[in-house]
């Protein structure tokens, strides 16, 4: 692999795929890299740079389940707990099971919940341009997001296979905070920001739409066509349905994101920190470290390819040239990607970060494949 490489691909994904700008920070043992491509700022031209706050989306759940097996390994919980230990009813609703359901089957994805992500209750404040700018200031309770999360019923039985569904973490970090009697952001300070000195790294508050500077602004062309209904999108037919992908994208950057697991904001240095961290196992003990990396297979299930899923975060299931296994963390929403992968010895992290959504596979894929040596097509 050669930094001209990847590079390359950071021109492409500009040039040829509609990314506004993105940005690749590499540390590989003592040596680091840090390239960028396009603009954080498409009325100025502003260029992205180092150090750039952005909103981690679905990397919030790794924070999550961190903080879970800290409280397990002090004996303060197993996650095998049904969830009616520490929630009682909150799962009883609509042909779910909360003494079925266990904390593992939250945090793996497994406990057959309903693909949140596709809840109309969600989707319809954000399907189209229009309903975008009306609710993107909407804020969201607790009580409002477990609604949310069983609203419609189980696809399938605890443990029976990988369904990705933001619903279990919303349930996972209210159990921190029964847990503890600490709110999510205090315990995840104390346990994960603080031990790895992820001094960039922060939950947004309740109420907070804007990013620390320095950020870049965020972008999306994530809508649905004008009159599409929302109930009808599946896992399979969602990018049919979107919006003619010649429109100027929408500026997403101020948007309330109480939604989100964790709700976390982060930058490319410190999830490089952050997940070396978890892939090598030097934040757990052994014995959290290995069910962290106990992983499921989600073949089937339209996610990521080649990959299996852990607790909170994934693993390749292809090694990079030298032979050492690949794992990660990941998210996307409207305006932003950030993907972050770690040999499993922790010593070599690609982080890429954009200022748009998740377009492909195939810029992450190739990425990742001049980074490590790999092939996952």
């Amino acid at each position: 692999m050669t930094h001209n490489d990847i590079q390359q691909v950071m021109d492409w994904a500009v040039a040829e795929n509609g990314i506004p700008g993105i940005v690749v920070d590499i540390k590989d043992g003592d040596r680091t890299w840090f390239g960028t491509a396009g603009a954080a700022d498409l009325e100025t031209g502003a260029p992205r740079r180092p150090g750039e706050y952005a909103q981690v989306g679905s990397g919030g759940k790794a924070f999550i389940a961190t903080v879970l097996l800290t409280l397990e390994a002090e004996g303060a919980l197993s996650i095998d707990d049904p969830v009616n230990k520490w929630l009682p009813g909150v799962l009883d609703v609509n042909g779910y099971d909360g003494d079925e359901i266990t904390i593992r089957h939250l945090l793996s994805n497994t406990a057959g919940m309903y693909s949140t992500g596709l809840a109309p209750e969600l989707t319809n404040r954000y399907a189209t341009r229009s309903a975008f700018r009306a609710h993107r200031f909407d804020t969201y309770t607790a009580a409002e997001l477990f609604r949310i999360a069983v609203s419609q019923p189980p696809v399938a039985a605890p443990g029976e296979r990988f369904v990705y569904a933001n619903g279990g973490f919303y349930i996972a970090e209210a159990m921190v905070e029964k847990i503890t009697g600490n709110s999510f952001a205090a315990e995840v300070e104390r346990r994960v920001f603080q031990p790895l000195g992820l001094d960039h790294t922060y939950v947004r508050g309740p109420g907070e739409v804007g990013f620390r500077d320095p950020h870049p602004r965020a972008y999306s062309r994530q809508f649905y066509k004008d009159g599409v209904d929302t109930a009808t999108v599946t896992a399979e037919n969602w990018e049919s349905v979107l919006e003619d992908p010649s429109l100027a994208p929408l500026d997403v950057t101020e948007f309330e994101t109480s939604w989100t697991p964790g709700n976390i904001v982060s930058t490319t240095g410190d999830m490089i920190r952050f997940v070396s961290a978890l892939a090598s196992g030097s934040l757990l003990p052994p014995a959290q470290h290995h069910e962290m990396w106990t992983t499921v297979s989600t073949e089937g299930a339209n996610w990521l390819p080649h990959t299996r899923y852990g607790l909170g975060l994934f693993e390749f299931d292809k090694t990079a040239a030298d032979g050492r296994v690949l794992r990660g963390v990941g998210g996307s929403y409207w305006g932003t990607m950030f993907f972050t992968v770690s040999t499993a010895d922790g010593e070599h992290v690609i982080s890429v970060q954009t200022n748009t959504e998740f377009k492909s596979w195939k810029v992450l894929r190739r990425i990742y494949e001049a980074g490590y040596g790999v092939s996952l097509g």
